[in-house]
Formats: C-alpha cells, structure tokens, sequence
C-alpha cells in the first residue's frame, strides 16, 4: 500500500463525486437558489439564524465528524485496506453524502424541522413517534458516550502517568479558553458584515493563540487538575446552557473556531503523508490488501501472523481493532466515514436552520460528508503506517493508533524528528474538539426530538396545553435530557454502547426511506435511495440478529447474565422498530409510484 498513491486517488474521486453525483443530484431534486430559507423565514434569534456558508460549514462538520472517521476505519483496518477504502468511497458518495444532503434538503422543505416532521407528514403520525422515539434514544447514547470521552480526556487521575495527566490538563485548558473566546467572538461579530477572508484569517489568528496559551498555562503550573467525576458534572452543566443558548452566542462561533482546528489537523496529516511517502517510509505500507471475509480482535504479529500472548499463555487483544464477518461488520463499524444516521439528525436539526440559501445544501450536506471520507481515508493511511505496532495489539484505542501514525509520518520529514510529540498532542486535542462539538451538538438535538416527540402535527408549539406543553418546553426537555445523558456517563452506558453501531446505521436507513418518501410525494426522482436503503437496512438487520445469538449463547451458558439480557433485548426491540417502520415507508414509496405512474 502506498500511503500518498491512496491518499491522491480518493482526493480525485470525492471531488468528482460531488461535481458529477452531487450537482445531479441538485438538479434532480430541484434544489432552488432562490427560495427562501427556514433561516431567513423563521429567524428568531435563538435557533433559527442565518450564517454565511464558511461559517454553517463549520459547525456542520464538527458536529457531524466526533471521533467516528478516525476509528471506523482503523477498527476496520483489521480486514484489510482495500475493502475499507472501497467502502470509504463507493458508501460517502452514493449513500453517506446522498444521505447527508437528502436529510438536510428535505429539512429545508419542511422549515427547517427535524427529519421526525418529515416521516409525519409523508408517512403517518405512528411512524413519527416509532422515529422520534429511537431517535432520541440513540441521541441520549451519544450525549453519554461523548460525555464520558470528553471527561476522559480532560480528567486527571492519581493512578495515571504524570504525562498523562499533563496531556490532559492541556487539553482541557485550550478546550476551555475555546469557549470562552467564542462566545466574546460570537458577540463581537453578531450583525456585523465581515468580509469572509477578514473572518478567516481573525480564525486562524485566535486558534494559534488559544492552543499555545492553553498548552504552556499548565507548564507554569495553572490548570485544572479534576477527576472524571467533577467534569461529568462540569460537562453537564455546559451542555445545559449550550443547548438552549442562541447559536450565534456559542454553537456558531465555537463551531467555526473549531473547525479551522480540524482543518489544520486535516492538513497536518496530509503533509505528514506527503513527507513520508516522498522520503519512502510509506511508500509500501505493510498493512495487507484483504484478510479475509472473518476477523477477529486477536493480535498478532505482523510479519509472521502468528497469534500472540501474554506471560500467563492467555491471547493479547487488540483493543483497536473491530472484529466478526465482513457483511455486516465492515459496514457497521465504519459509520461516519461512509454513512452515518447521526449526520442527518445534525442535518435536519441544526444546520437546516443556519443555512443562508437553499444552494448550500449541497457543498455543506454532500461536501461536509466527503471532507469527512477524506479524513476516513487519512485514518486509513495512518494505522498502515503503524501496522506491526497495531496488529501486535500495542495500542489502547483507534486515536493513539491515528495520533501515533500521524505524528510519526511527521517525523520522517528531515528538520520536523523532534516535533513528534507536539504533533501527537495537537492530534490528539484535535479529535477532544471534534467530540466536544459533538456532544452539545447532540443535546440540543435530543432537545429538539424530545419537543417534537410531545407536539402533534400542525400544532404550534404556543396552542399545546396541559402535560404536552410542559414536556415540549425546551428547558424542559434539556434538563430531562443532560440528567439522562450525564447518569448513563457516569455509571452504564457502556452496557449498551456495543449496540450503537447497529442502531445508528439503522438510522441512516431510515432517514434515507423517509427523504425517499417525500421526495416521491413530492414527484421528485427518488429511486437512487432504494439501493443504499435497502443495503443499509440488511445490513443493519443482520447485525442484529448475530448479536441476538451471541448473546443468546452467553446467556445459556450461565454466569453474570445481565449485560448479555440488556442487549440481546435491546437488539430484538431495535430489529422490531426497524421492520416496522421500513414496511410502513415502504407501502408509502410503492403507493406514490403507482400513484405518479397513473
């Protein structure tokens, strides 16, 4: 594998995807430039708030990344580049870019509402509430998941390494120094015409800034040296207000600040791929091209592949690495670097209602998505770099596997050997903001799902009474939502979690049929969905049934019982649900053909 040869070949192909697939697309489902968007119609200050495209970009990519396209494809790495680079680019541009801009177009034709809006009036009411139910579940996962990772990253402990601790400390200052600039910028900035460089370059100018006064205060001994526990806490209250503040206060400046961070550690890693590949050290990569149609987690040492073990004879996991059948495995544990049913919740919620003109749609939906299989791809290209290390099971999680290679393809390049752990610590800062992004990101979309779930069709928020106008209050709905979201983080979220990825794609599948949906309602060509929903949903549904029968095996062979209970449960509800509403969608697109074939 040669690392900068990958790297130019998918460049090339993403960007004619979105000029070929993405602009038919456009025309296909009649995007409209000069209709008026939800932003402008419905401005209110506090959601619905229009921004340039630089700056909606950004939020809608930091929102939409988290840590997914760095350790799909490392975890899927275990069954060999090809398949996942295939993956990469075959699933973002013909399902997770189509995904992505399907979600967000269809939100803008439906004032800027949620995708559960959406399923409601092109398929029934049912369906919306069967969606805004899963929905918000899942999202609760996510605010409890990304919780637990940012308070990880942030956290000092006693038992920890003083590096550690340190790396920590500074990641937690400039994430800090973040928020607080922003919300100075958002003010500075809020109805002014700035000229787009003029903004640009201001960003960039206060990055700098922020991550060097952030990385050297705790050097001079000024930090926050707390345990995971205090910045649950902590945590929970900053999503509390972010996800009820105005966007332009917080969301919008914290987002566009950020992204120029994420842009940077994009660039990072492709002149660390450049460098190396010009100096021969990634110019034929050991990671092999396909394992095989089964991998499992066990390490293994690369050159030999004989399995490994430990002084006690028991076999060495690889805790980076994904394992199971190629179908559906491959599939599921790359999410957002080819399709992921978050994106278009983010899509429908959030961005819909920040969008200038209706022309946006397509280089933030389909654009934002291929940025993210860009990154996909330089995952990729990092864990071949250290693939012996890797395989050998030397890596706790799939961000030091992208950090570790990253920063020493940097390395390779004559003049920058010593940069090697700044560059490891700015990657790994990288991937803190791209989670942070996304955590408060989610909790104002679970707020939003929550409200729509409590709200009828055709109902204003202002007429509904009793029980529904208390549980439709964003404050409300917010506070049920962190309380939730921070007690599953700090005690069993991890119960569940290996569930996500199923459930997950199992939204994008649905979210596919409901765009689908309307589209055919609406007369539009909608039969480039069919294929990617119905992979999606045979994908998903097989991933569940195998996990139905694992657990099923554990729980006959006795023992602690519990987990295995949860979540053999939990799959039967989730392959319920998604039969259900797919033959709901599915009588409604077969019924719009005939009815537009009559």
């Amino acid at each position: 594998m040669n690392a900068l040869l990958i790297l130019l070949v998918a460049a090339v192909i993403l960007v004619i995807g979105y000029v070929c697939y993405g602009g038919w697309l456009a025309k296909q489902w009649g995007v409209d430039p000069k209709r008026p968007t939800p932003a402008h119609e419905l401005e209110d200050g506090v959601d619905y708030v229009p921004a340039p495209p630089y700056v909606v970009l950004g939020h809608h990519f930091s929102s939409i990344a988290g840590a997914g396209p760095i350790n799909g494809p490392i975890q899927a790495a275990v069954f060999g580049w090809v398949p996942v680079l295939l993956w990469v680019l075959i699933g973002g541009i013909f399902f997770g870019a189509m995904h992505d801009f399907g979600s967000l177009f269809a939100s803008l034709r439906h004032k800027g509402q949620t995708l559960a809006v959406v399923v409601a009036e092109n398929i029934d009411n049912t369906a919306k509430k069967l969606f805004c139910i899963f929905a918000y579940l899942t999202l609760l996962l996510v605010v409890a998941a990304f919780a637990s990772i940012v308070a990880n990253t942030f956290a000092v402990s006693a038992t920890a390494a003083a590096a550690s601790n340190l790396a920590n400390e500074q990641t937690a200052m400039i994430s800090i120094i973040f928020i607080g600039v922003a919300v100075v910028y958002g003010v500075l900035t809020r109805g002014r015409n700035i000229p787009g460089p003029v903004n640009i370059v201001t960003a960039i100018i206060l990055i700098i800034i922020m991550v060097a006064i952030g990385y050297n205060l705790p050097l001079m001994g000024i930090s926050l040296a707390l345990d995971y526990n205090t910045w649950m806490i902590i945590l929970g209250v900053y999503i509390l207000i972010a996800s009820v503040a105005p966007v332009w206060i917080l969301l919008q400046p914290r987002d566009y600040l950020s992204s120029y961070l994420l842009y940077g550690m994009i660039i990072l890693a492709v002149i660390g791929i450049v460098g190396a590949s010009l100096m021969g050290a990634a110019s034929n990569l050991q990671i092999p091209a396909f394992t095989g149609f089964v991998a499992t987690n066990a390490a293994f040492d690369a050159s030999t592949g004989q399995a490994l073990v430990d002084e006690a004879g028991k076999a060495i996991t690889n805790k980076a690495a994904a394992s199971g059948f190629l179908f559906p495995a491959l599939f599921i544990t790359i999410a957002c670097g080819a399709i992921s049913g978050f994106h278009s919740l983010v899509a429908s919620g959030t961005t819909s209602k920040q969008l200038d003109k209706e022309s946006q749609a397509q280089p933030i939906g389909y654009g934002g998505m291929l940025i993210e299989c860009l990154l996909a791809v330089i995952s990729l290209c990092a864990v071949g770099f250290v693939w012996s290390k890797y395989a050998a099971g030397g890596y706790a999680s799939p961000t030091a596997v992208f950090a570790d290679g990253l920063s020493q393809m940097l390395a390779c390049i004559p003049g920058l050997a010593d940069v090697q752990g700044l560059a490891y610590a700015l990657l790994i800062l990288a991937v803190s903001a791209f989670c942070l992004t996304s955590l408060d990101t989610a909790t104002r979309l679970a707020r939003y799902m929550f409200q729509e779930l409590w709200t009828p069709v055709d109902t204003k928020p202002e007429d509904l009474t009793g029980v529904r106008k208390v549980m439709a209050n964003p404050y409300v709905a917010t506070i049920i939502t962190v309380v939730i979201g921070v007690f599953l983080g700090m005690t069993g979220y991890t119960i569940i979690w290996p569930l996500f990825g199923a459930a997950n794609q199992l939204l994008a599948a649905l979210a596919l049929l409901a765009v689908a949906a309307w589209l055919g309602n609406a007369g539009r060509n909608n039969k480039m969905f069919f294929v990617p929903m119905a992979f999606m949903l045979a994908a998903t549904l097989t991933s569940l049934g195998i996990t139905f029968y694992q657990k099923m095996l554990l729980i006959m062979k006795g023992g602690d019982i519990f987990a295995p209970a949860v979540q053999a449960i939990l799959a039967v509800l989730l392959f319920v649900l998604a039969v259900v509403l797919a033959v709901k969608g599915v009588k409604t697109i077969v019924a719009t053909v005939k009815r537009n074939a009559a």
